[in-house]
């Protein structure tokens, strides 16, 4: 298996990324392993890295964190009322984090909190008017910015890229259950 290289191996120095970099360099110190795994894990960690960074500047602007937009999307795609434990699975987020985003998002009037009628200990949360109107104007300017970013590859491109990592995800959101649970 010496110098053996994964799927992305060809071509890898004309395209300039940093992750070929990173896998130039273990070639050279450890030519006898392959590095198929990390020239697409890489990849990905640090295409999320980057679109993270750039995409909080439209959350930012209109004075959100992305966990913070991630809370205000999930109440406002699902169209109906979540509790706090239903967020924690919408957003992966822990629920003391969820605790403490809800806090300041109802503290700034985009979210609204009712108890339950039957269990005084579960709070059922909503979107204010406000809170609606901030997603709604937020999410255009997040989705134009996604469109710039893969405006380079074409349609049917884009569609196979969507298509493998969603084959990705599905087996690893399958894998994780168990490990988790």
């Amino acid at each position: 298996m010496t110098g053996t290289r994964g799927p992305a191996a060809a071509g890898d120095g004309a395209r300039g990324d940093t992750v070929a970099a990173v896998v130039g360099q273990w070639q050279a110190v450890r030519p006898d392993l392959d590095t198929g795994p990390m020239e697409i894990i890489g990849r990905v960690n640090r295409c999320a890295a980057l679109l993270q960074q750039a995409e909080d500047a439209p959350l930012r602007r209109a004075g959100l964190s992305r966990p913070e937009f991630d809370l205000l999307g999930a109440l406002r795609r699902t169209g109906h009322e979540l509790t706090p434990g239903d967020l924690v699975r919408e957003t992966f987020s822990s629920g003391a984090a969820v605790t403490k985003r809800l806090k300041q998002l109802t503290e700034r009037g985009l979210v609204e909190r009712r108890g339950d009628t039957r269990d005084r200990r579960v709070a059922h949360l909503r979107l204010t008017d406000a809170g609606r109107d901030l997603v709604d104007s937020v999410l255009p300017e997040q989705l134009a910015y996604e469109r710039a970013v893969l405006s380079p590859l074409d349609g049917d491109r884009q569609g196979e890229l969507a298509e493998l990592l969603g084959e990705l995800l599905s087996r690893l959101e399958g894998h994780m259950r168990p490990l988790g649970a």
